[in-house]
C-alpha cells in the first residue's frame, strides 16, 4: 500500500493537533509529520504523528532548516496551519511590531515553507497545498475594519495562494486557501460555533473532493466559495 504523507504546521494544539489526529486515524498508509516550536513539549502530538519536527514559523532560519529536518521524505499534502491573531482593532492602536509578526507568521511563513519543502512536494503523489486562512481576509466582505494585522496578513496569504497556484499548476499542483470557520480554539474562543473536530472533518472532506480546476480558490470549510 502506498503511503500518503501529510505535513501540518502548528500541529501542537488546536486545529493543527486535530488535523494530525484525524489524518493519523485513517490508519495504515497515512502518516503525519507535525511541526512544533518545542517538539519536546508536544506530547499530545507525539502520540498521533509519525514524526514531530522543530519549526518556528516566525523565524526564517528555522523555516529554511525544515528541509534538512524532513530529509528526502516525499510530502503529498502540506497544510500550512500555523497562525496568530492580532489585537489592534483601531488605527490608533496599530503597532509596527504586531503588524510585522502577523505578516511573518500568517503570510510569509506559508510561502517560505513551500519554498523549503518544494523538492519534497514535487516528489509527492498528490501535490496538494492547503493554506488555512480566514474569511476576515476577504476584502469584499470587510465592512467593519478592525483586527488590522490579522485581516491584512490573511489577505496577503490569499494572494500568496493565487501566486503559488499560477506558478505550480503546470506541475500538477493544487493550491487552495481554506477558511476553517469560527472554531473553539485558543484563538477562536469558547463562544465559537464549531468544534475542532467539526471544522477539521469538514475541511478534510472538502480537500478530498478537490479537482484540478479548484487550484487557486478561496474556500469555506464546507467547500463553498468565498469572495476575495
Amino acid at each position: 500500500m502506498a503511503t500518503t504523507t501529510y505535513l501540518v504546521t502548528g500541529a501542537n494544539r488546536g486545529l493543527g493537533l486535530e488535523f494530525a489526529r484525524a489524518l493519523s486515524a485513517r490508519g495504515a498508509g497515512h502518516e503525519v509529520i507535525g511541526t512544533a516550536r518545542r517538539p519536546a513539549e508536544a506530547t499530545e502530538l507525539a502520540k498521533v504523528a509519525k514524526r514531530v519536527v522543530e519549526l518556528d514559523v516566525a523565524d526564517p532560519e528555522s523555516i529554511a532548516a525544515l528541509r534538512q529536518r524532513v530529509g528526502d521524505t516525499p510530502i503529498d499534502v502540506l497544510i500550512n496551519n500555523a497562525g496568530v491573531s492580532s489585537k489592534a482593532r483601531s488605527v490608533t492602536e496599530v503597532d509596527a511590531a504586531e503588524l510585522a509578526h502577523a505578516f511573518a507568521v500568517n503570510a510569509s511563513a506559508a510561502v517560505l515553507v513551500v519554498k523549503a519543502l518544494l523538492p519534497n512536494l514535487r516528489a509527492g503523489k498528490q501535490k496538494l497545498i492547503v493554506n488555512i486562512t480566514s474569511q476576515l481576509g476577504s476584502i469584499a466582505n470587510n465592512s467593519g475594519g478592525s483586527t488590522y494585522g490579522y485581516r491584512a496578513s490573511k489577505a496577503a496569504l490569499n494572494m500568496f495562494t493565487v501566486c503559488l497556484s499560477n506558478e505550480l499548476k503546470g506541475e500538477g499542483f493544487t493550491v487552495v486557501a481554506i477558511h476553517p470557520g469560527w472554531v473553539r480554539t485558543d484563538m477562536g474562543g469558547k463562544n465559537a460555533t464549531l468544534s475542532v473536530e467539526e471544522s477539521v472533518g469538514a475541511i478534510l472532506k472538502t480537500i478530498g473532493a478537490l479537482r484540478d480546476e479548484d487550484t487557486g480558490r478561496f474556500l469555506n470549510y464546507d467547500g463553498t466559495g468565498l469572495p476575495w
